[in-house]
């Protein structure tokens, strides 16, 4: 059967399906996943770890097109297996997990009744029959010690096995994974037996918190002017708390109170044995008799103690409640940080960058930073290294390399934040750079694209050169910086410590803003790498916006990180990309002339590679062409699709700022001018 989950947890019929979360409670009758991506475990908690595993299936399947598929059982395989245990104490009960899943974003829940006939399938069955039969999955995500089947003798191996016969691959989580999720777990439960609220909060990523019913109480509480609501909570394996009073969030229909809870058997009355859960609501006098409300954990306050009278308890609680009220204000969202910006790192076996640079990238701010990195299918030992030195930052992991430009896309359709910072692997931070420029770009809605100025790692005193201090593009929509033309670079010595209007931003280190990146279409994923930036700005610019340097602040880059400078396939690249370009962005009015001296620029280029022995880049030259003669009624329709995203998200006239009016072929090769300075004053 079918069901609908809303935010608030509550049952209810689908209205669209994107915005609820489809539960399925039982095999029979299930649909047909499309390239299902299955996860299975009991997920008790939603804790950190468990939310890395979902969004790895929720990530893996947006990227082959596919669904998520969550798999968990009801009851508890170890009331099941063990009904005379009584310790077990779980996290949260079925409602709580179904609402916090469909938070997370799940598409698809399948609840599969436990019972004890199901835990005697046999191994093979269990492939054949249930994983195989009931969800025909293109993807397993599995831990490594899954165990499965009558007494557990199905493991990872035997599901090896499988993956032609059942036509799924097998993504095995690591032992280090699996374990950080136990011992989270385990921490978890002890925090909360001992009212350490902030251990528990760190670990789940949210406020621990209880949903139940109000029942009638003995109104003791209205008689000392604290009317508390009674709740009854009804898995009898739900963890309560220690005993005490806590600072909390209540819901009550989506609408939230502060107030605060007592745990206890409320030894000034004298109930000894009985454990009580009741809450004062801060500024509600409505009845709540037999409705449903959630509480949230926030602070721990104090023990639970006998007083002599109500009246020593009365004093007490309005000491709790100014606590409570001092608490709660206090709070800030959960996961906050600077400025809601994301900073997005792109990775493709760079290890040895990650270990040199990564650390420096923290003090790219002075507030906390939200880091990613986007990983295209490494094969050295980048993710473990992740995994052990910096926990701390989030991965996407791609199932192949999409390159540059594909790789960004498929990240940044997994960031909310408001702004997006495009760095390099192989970037070095020595000052906070990124508070300046998200500040500028709060005050100017106008400006979409912004950079550092970016210098040499291996020449601190020369500029780097993709993107040095801002890109411009000439009347030939040759790409050229502010401190670097063609293969010169300048010494950096202030000459381009303003903040400027420019033609593109450079991708080795770019702040963008993130609603606008995936409105006007991301990348050309097909450009693979190498002036993608430049593509994206000239249509951002069509639009109107303005791309922006600040060279108030720097960054330092190694360069080459992708493709060496001197490489071939980089020849190939920037020319392809660059006639692409010009293709699917130059004005009716000037199209024609440009390709035309273009090709004329571009058939010398090849000439002089040539005479100095260098034959393969003139190859590539050519190849480059090619491919684009080959391609031009799909860059002609690239073209047609891109002026509908200008138009949707337009602001105003094309801005040509950043745009030099002269031929740097010309002022380069036979005036003999080396910087951008002399090029565009004429001197």
């Amino acid at each position: 059967m079918e069901q609908i989950v809303t935010k608030s947890g509550i049952d209810r019929r689908r209205f669209s399906e994107k915005e609820f979360m489809k539960v399925f409670r039982g095999t029979s009758g299930l649909p047909e996943f499309k390239n299902a991506v299955v996860t299975i475990g009991s997920f008790d908690g939603i804790h950190i770890g468990h939310k890395k595993l979902i969004k790895r299936a929720r990530y893996l399947a947006e990227e082959i097109g596919g669904e998520d598929v969550i798999v968990t059982f009801h009851p508890h395989p170890r009331s099941v297996i063990y009904p005379k245990d009584d310790t077990l104490k779980v996290l949260t009960n079925l409602d709580e997990k179904l609402h916090m899943l469909e938070a997370c974003g799940v598409s698809n829940v399948v609840i599969v009744p436990f019972t004890f006939e199901f835990s005697q399938m046999e191994p093979r069955e269990y492939i054949e029959r249930f994983l195989i039969g009931s969800f025909h999955p293109a993807y397993l995500i599995l831990g490594y010690d899954h165990k499965f089947g009558n007494n557990r003798r199905g493991d990872i191996h035997l599901l090896q096995e499988y993956e032609e016969k059942g036509d799924f691959k097998l993504i095995e989580i690591k032992k280090q994974e699996i374990d950080e999720i136990t011992i989270s777990s385990t921490k978890i439960r002890n925090a909360l037996e001992t009212g350490n609220l902030n251990e528990a909060t760190l670990y789940l990523g949210h406020y621990y918190y209880i949903i139940g019913t109000v029942i009638k109480g003995d109104g003791i509480g209205h008689k000392i002017g604290f009317p508390t609501a009674n709740i009854q909570i009804s898995d009898k394996f739900k963890l309560i708390p220690n005993p005490g009073i806590y600072a909390v969030f209540v819901w009550i229909n989506e609408t939230r109170y502060g107030g605060m809870l007592y745990i206890g058997n409320r030894p000034t009355i004298g109930d000894k044995l009985k454990t009580n859960v009741e809450v004062n609501i801060f500024d509600f006098d409505q009845s709540l008799y037999n409705e449903s409300i959630r509480i949230d954990f926030v602070e721990f306050l104090r023990e639970d103690q006998k007083f002599e009278d109500l009246t020593g308890l009365k004093f007490q609680l309005h000491k709790d409640k100014a606590h409570a009220v001092a608490a709660l204000e206090q709070v800030k969202p959960l996961g906050k940080t600077s400025d809601d910006c994301t900073i997005a790192i792109l990775n493709f076996n760079g290890e040895e960058h990650m270990e040199a640079y990564l650390g420096s990238v923290l003090h790219s701010s002075k507030n906390d930073l939200d880091i990613v990195v986007i990983d295209n299918s490494s094969t050295d030992g980048s993710l473990d290294y992740l995994a052990e030195w910096h926990p701390e930052v989030r991965i996407i992991e791609l199932t192949k390399n999409y390159g540059y430009a594909g790789g960004y896309n498929k990240g940044i359709e997994h960031i909310d934040a408001k702004y997006t910072v495009l760095l390099n692997s192989d970037i070095l931070v020595k000052e906070p750079w990124l508070d300046s420029i998200l500040s500028y770009m709060e005050e100017h809605p106008e400006v979409i694209t912004m950079q550092p100025k970016i210098l040499s790692i291996e020449e601190k005193h020369k500029f780097e050169y993709a993107g040095a201090a801002g890109g411009m593009l000439d009347l030939l929509s040759y790409p050229l910086c502010r401190g670097r033309v063609f293969a010169d670079v300048e010494v950096d010595e202030g000459q381009y410590n303003d903040i400027k209007e420019v033609f593109w931003t450079s991708g080795a280190a770019m702040v963008v803003r993130t609603d606008l990146f995936k409105k006007l279409g991301g990348f050309d994923a097909d450009f693979f790498a190498h002036m993608e930036e430049i593509d994206f700005c000239w249509r951002a610019k069509r639009a109107g916006y303005k791309c922006m340097v600040h060279g108030g602040v720097s960054v330092y880059h190694l360069g080459g990180g992708t493709l060496d400078y001197e490489s071939p396939r980089k020849t190939f690249l920037n020319f392809r990309n660059n006639l692409a370009t010009i293709l699917k962005n130059e004005s009716k009015r000037y199209f024609l002339f440009v390709l035309m001296i273009r090709l004329i620029l571009d058939g010398a280029a090849g000439l002089n590679f040539l005479g100095q022995g260098k034959w393969k880049h003139t190859l590539a030259i050519i190849q480059a062409h090619f491919e684009i003669y080959l391609s031009v009624f799909t860059l002609i329709d690239k073209r047609l699709k891109n002026k509908k995203l200008v138009a949707a998200v337009k602001i105003g006239k094309t801005n040509w700022a950043g745009r030099v009016k002269k031929m740097i072929v010309f002022e380069y090769f036979l005036m003999g001018k080396r910087t951008y300075n002399e090029i565009v004053s004429g001197r």
